[in-house]
């Protein structure tokens, strides 16, 4: 693939990376948009950022939801994290 890549124009191999470059930009975007609504929904759910439960710690009689809640939560915030910096570093 990379012969064929090369063998293009140079024009035409740059019409491909900007194409390509703009896909992977709009798919992080919407990756970023899709990870910052699940954050903001726990944030809203639990009134406090993430941040702040971890300082608190779990509640003593934290149940199933909340321990299932908090590990999505991390996840999220996560892949939000990865996105964001992924973002920036492709625009």
């Amino acid at each position: 693939m990379e012969n064929a890549f090369l063998s293009l124009a140079p024009e035409e191999r740059e019409v491909i990376i900007s194409h390509g470059t703009a896909l992977r930009v709009s798919d992080l975007r919407k990756r970023l948009f899709l990870a910052e609504s699940k954050v903001q929904r726990f944030e809203g759910k639990y009134r406090k950022t993430l941040n702040q439960m971890e300082t608190e710690g779990l509640p003593d009689d934290a149940d199933y939801e909340l321990h299932e809640d908090y590990i999505m939560w991390r996840h999220w915030t996560a892949v939000a994290g990865k996105a964001a910096m992924e973002t920036d570093y492709e625009t």
